[in-house]
């Protein structure tokens, strides 16, 4: 285990940035001992944890968590929050009709909304989403809520996939501490519907909230823990190279949430 001073690591990692990290916490922990999780399944990837109000923040791999990668479908959580926002889909229980065209996976081949699209992670239904917000309201909620590097490409409904937005890990901390901040440009309402899409369990110790992202061979998974006296959020990317290292995406995640007894 080993503590360097955040100071230094911004100043390793800068070159890695259009803008500062917006997280600037006083310590850098760097846990070392987590990579026995990443190592048993030959994966090599990153996990950032913070307390919320804390001021350190806790890493492996702390060179990866300072990269910018493609949000994939971790952005979901960004494009609920517009989408209800902007108005362009009343609540989450608003029903979009599916095209038509049948996909790879089977549950996305249906009506849809917001519940069962998180669920699911459904493209097309965020694809249409992102098209009725349109560019000029969807940029300037991008660069307000200083979203990852803030640059969207060319296509309004493929960016998030492959175009030019990058976020990195610590990033993704940055947007969720905000969430719970309620520091963004959004309702409170809106943002507490989006939270409630996110749950993944519940139980009387704790609310465990995720959202995964797969795209281009790198893998998401983000969220955070809710207990009594503490928030803590979690950001994890790893590469992918095989239809395992898909699963491994929640099951690393939550070791490490149970090493650290976060979780049961």
């Amino acid at each position: 285990m080993k503590i360097f001073s955040f100071a230094l690591l911004i100043l390793l990692f800068s070159s890695c940035f259009n803008k500062p990290v917006e997280t600037l916490k006083t310590t850098v922990l760097v846990k070392s001992e987590w990579g026995k999780f990443f190592q048993q399944k030959e994966i090599e990837g990153t996990f950032v944890l913070i307390k919320l109000n804390s001021d350190t923040v806790k890493v492996f791999n702390s060179e990866r968590a300072y990269q910018q990668y493609l949000p994939a479908s971790t952005y979901k959580i960004f494009n609920s929050l517009i989408s209800l926002e902007t108005n362009v889909i009343e609540n989450e229980n608003i029903i979009i009709k599916w095209d038509g065209k049948k996909r790879f996976y089977d549950k996305w081949n249906q009506d849809q909304t917001m519940r069962t699209v998180m669920k699911y992670s459904s493209v097309w239904f965020y694809q249409e989403l992102a098209r009725r917000v349109g560019r000029e309201k969807m940029q300037y909620y991008v660069n307000t809520a200083n979203y990852g590097n803030t640059k969207l490409g060319d296509s309004i409904d493929t960016f998030w996939l492959e175009g030019d937005l990058r976020i990195s890990p610590i990033e993704q901390i940055d947007f969720l501490e905000k969430l719970l901040k309620y520091d963004l440009p959004f309702s409170k309402r809106n943002i507490e519907t989006v939270k409630q899409l996110l749950i993944i369990d519940s139980t009387d110790q704790y609310k465990y909230y995720g959202k995964t992202g797969w795209v281009a061979k790198i893998g998401w998974y983000v969220g955070f823990i809710i207990l009594e006296n503490e928030k803590w959020l979690f950001a994890l990317n790893i590469d992918i190279n095989n239809n395992d290292d898909v699963k491994q995406r929640k099951l690393i995640t939550e070791k490490i949430l149970r090493s650290e007894r976060i979780i049961k």
